[in-house]
């Protein structure tokens, strides 16, 4: 039985994955973590150190944010109620697809998960009237290396939905456009 369908992406390194879900008139039952199925897809398995939890209001849009702390963090999400676009920006500077995104929608539908590897910048927008979103994280939270950029910034150019009012923190608002943050950026 295949536990685990990998979903093709655009970028090298971020990996979407569809569980087997069953279905009855009681409800589902799905697999959302399994070690090894999910290491036979590329996900690390191991090193998880802090899960989180979000609910959102529709157009609350969260990103771009990632970590620049050694060794850098990695996620990996999902959406257990609503829909939400998850999308992932490449930060590592030798990379072809340096400063090229990818957005993925994860639902309560299809159970897809993203893992968001170290390197990628890391949001999201609620495409639903409520998104709870979940992602373990491979380093814990650390407000002194957390850093974002501009979710609109031009030269990326994500394609956020139309018509709806994003909900936008202060903090994201205010961010940093790509290139003035890439010099910097220790992903090579």
């Amino acid at each position: 039985m295949e536990r685990f369908r990998r979903v093709p992406t655009r970028l090298d390194g971020p990996v979407v994955i569809e569980p087997a879900v069953f279905r009855d008139p009681r409800g589902f039952f799905a697999e959302t973590f399994r070690a090894n199925a999910l290491g036979e897809h590329g996900i690390p398995t191991t090193g998880f150190v802090q899960e989180n939890h979000s609910r959102s209001t529709l157009g609350v849009l969260r990103g771009m944010h990632f970590s620049v702390g050694d060794p850098g963090m990695g996620k990996l999400v999902r959406c257990s109620r609503g829909r939400i676009l998850d999308v992932l920006v490449d930060l590592r500077r030798g990379s072809p697809t340096f400063g090229e995104w990818e957005g993925v929608e994860l639902d309560d539908e299809t159970l897809r998960q993203c893992w968001v590897p170290v390197g990628f910048a890391h949001g999201f927008c609620v495409l639903s009237e409520v998104a709870d979103v979940l992602y373990k994280q491979t380093a814990y939270y650390d407000p002194a290396v957390e850093r974002a950029i501009a979710y609109d910034d031009p030269e990326i150019g994500i394609a956020w939905p139309a018509g709806i009012d994003y909900v936008v923190s202060e903090r994201d608002a205010t961010a940093a456009r790509l290139a003035d943050v890439a010099a910097d950026l220790p992903f090579a």
